[in-house]
């Protein structure tokens, strides 16, 4: 089965008769009777009545028709789609960004893009990874970047790199060695991302680990950046936590030390988007530079082994 054969019976289908057919696909009519014949060959079934005028689908053809529509129009967007690279000339890219993209240069995202594609109207909506998760789901965003893990129901989920987690304070004494669950379960924690809590997948991952070694975690303060829990942590009113990202940057407050879990704890950066439903040409792009950056971020991060 080819798709010259298919396109030889839709458009035979569409316009009634093998003549029309051969003239919209400029070819000869025996030509596009043949097809059609071969294609009734392979699959052992007359797809149309023939000896009226006008071409009449039997059953069998009533059954393919529907998928081999399906099958024409998906090669044509992909011949679409491979003429367009390095000419996209309008649209809108629609696209999740990290609530800390700042921290591994992705607002550097849109800048780059639009020097490529000035015409392209670009939508980045920075949010917790577990809504932007879900956002992507629903269709109200094509793709975005998350933190693992993520409820996943109906997405395809793409690991981009990795960045350890550590574990921050002003205190010398609480972090001279790594840090168990169990002092961290101990110590008077700021925690940010308030609004989704134990939602949140840095998060899940440590409530995880302390129910399985059967202790609570309970933050003293929860509110809703890093940055204000840095800024807490480092007057001495309690710690939290940071990635390498966060810790390298130049805002990091001074007289903080920090520590890695006993156990190490990452985030997992991923690119997620809706499982069966491609991208649009735009989004696509705005999705590849985004990988390419947190690639180059990620090469460049020292990570422990676990």
């Amino acid at each position: 089965m080819t798709l010259n054969q298919l396109r030889a019976f839709v458009e035979a289908e569409r316009l009634g008769s093998f003549t029309a057919a051969a003239e919209a696909m400029e070819i000869a009519q025996a030509s596009a009777s043949e097809l059609v014949r071969r294609l009734e060959a392979e699959l052992d079934a007359e797809l149309f009545l023939r000896g009226s005028r006008t071409l009449t689908l039997t059953a069998a053809g009533q059954e393919l028709l529907p998928y081999a529509q399906e099958a024409l129009e998906a090669a044509d967007s992909g011949v679409r789609a491979v003429h367009s690279l390095g000419s996209l000339g309008g649209g809108t890219a629609t696209f999740g960004v990290l609530r800390n993209a700042d921290y591994y240069l992705l607002a550097n995202l849109v800048q780059m893009f639009h020097a490529r594609y000035p015409a392209v109207r670009v939508r980045l909506v920075g949010q917790n990874s577990a809504e932007t998760a879900a956002a992507v789901a629903e269709g109200r965003i094509e793709a975005g970047l998350v933190i693992l893990p993520i409820d996943e129901d109906g997405l395809a989920i793409t690991p981009l790199m990795r960045d350890e987690v550590y574990y921050v304070s002003a205190s010398a004494e609480r972090t001279r060695t790594p840090v168990t669950i169990e002092a961290f379960a101990q110590a008077p924690l700021v925690l940010y991302d308030a609004h989704y809590g134990w939602k949140d997948p840095t998060r899940r991952q440590i409530a995880a680990r302390a129910q399985f070694a059967g202790v609570s975690v309970d933050p003293l303060i929860e509110l809703e950046h890093v940055e204000a829990a840095l800024k807490l942590a480092a007057a001495g009113i309690g710690d939290t936590i940071a990635s390498r990202a966060v810790i390298a940057s130049p805002s990091f407050p001074a007289g903080l030390r920090t520590a890695p879990f006993a156990d190490p704890l990452y985030d997992t950066i991923a690119l997620v988007r809706r499982r069966g439903h491609p991208l649009s040409r735009a989004t696509r792009e705005l999705a590849r530079l985004a990988e390419d950056t947190l690639r180059e971020i990620g090469n460049g991060l020292p990570v422990r082994d676990p």
